[in-house]
């Protein structure tokens, strides 16, 4: 029987300082992509809220909620099993003294498999995460869930070429990146989008793997985030993607038979030289 795996990705522009309408809405996409037939649904990141790391406010620790209680996560879950979808659910994290940006994997029967904590953590203008969340101590994590081996690493994560290629060595079927990146404040003329996009394009060609990435819209005050969401296959090229203002879903479906094979014949796993990669760390 040939193994399918159907994704969706959600753009979308988020309320300030609303979690129970942007966990409402983000609901009504969710159901918008498990009619179109997908398997795993992708929201982007930290959706309960406008991206607040933009600057360093102390208030902001009080919304964060350990991993298994947040709002989003019990919500999901409950969405999660009425629909048989696998759902990554992007979370400011609280667990006793110490705040992580987080993914709760929540599987098609609505339990939660765990917690990722964002292994790299941005700091600069627009972007002083590092004023809210700890390194990840979790590691990288591949999630086997009852639609497929599922690889997360969580926005500035997609960047490193390490990340997607322990994730790809553990086994994973797919690699998603649920993000929020958009205008740098320090330079109005620099444009990421681009250069984003190729370097997951990156680690889909050299792993021989699907990647999704889903990040928001929107004008959040002052922070414009370019959204340009996409799906890109085993070989690197886009098959679906959103523009850089509209919301809504985008999905695809592949033969994980068919890029296991392609994977094997291309060699990159096959090829590697641990032996010499030591410089690495």
């Amino acid at each position: 029987m040939t193994r399918t795996l159907s994704v969706a990705a959600l753009q979308m522009s988020f309320i300030k300082a609303d979690m129970d309408a942007n966990i409402a809405r983000v609901s009504e996409r969710v159901r918008e992509a498990a009619a179109a037939g997908a398997d795993i649904i992708l929201p982007s990141e930290l959706f309960s809220d406008h991206y607040f790391c933009k600057t360093q406010e102390e208030h902001v620790f009080a919304t964060a909620y350990p991993w298994s209680e947040h709002p989003a996560v019990t919500a999901m879950a409950d969405l999660a099993r009425e629909l048989s979808v696998v759902i990554p659910v992007s979370i400011f994290e609280k667990d006793g003294p110490e705040y992580y940006n987080s993914v709760v994997m929540v599987d098609a029967d609505g339990s939660l498999l765990g917690v990722y904590r964002k292994s790299h953590i941005p700091d600069g203008p627009g972007y002083q995460e590092k004023f809210y969340f700890r390194p990840g101590n979790t590691g990288f994590r591949v999630w086997n869930t009852q639609k497929g081996k599922i690889g997360v690493g969580i926005c500035w994560d997609q960047w490193f070429p390490e990340a997607a290629r322990a994730m790809a060595l553990m086994g994973a079927d797919v690699l998603l990146y649920p993000t929020a990146i958009g205008a740098e404040p320090q330079d109005d003329s620099l444009d990421t989008a681009a250069r984003w996009r190729r370097a997951m394009q990156g680690h889909a060609v050299s792993n021989v793997i699907p990647v999704i990435a889903a990040n928001r819209v929107g004008d959040e005050d002052g922070q414009v985030f370019y959204g340009t969401s996409f799906i890109a296959d085993h070989v690197g090229e886009i098959v679906s993607e959103l523009n850089r203002t509209e919301e809504g879903v985008i999905t695809a479906k592949f033969n994980l038979d068919e890029i296991e094979q392609d994977r094997a014949a291309w060699g990159f796993f096959r090829d590697r030289r641990t032996d010499l990669y030591g410089v690495l760390t």
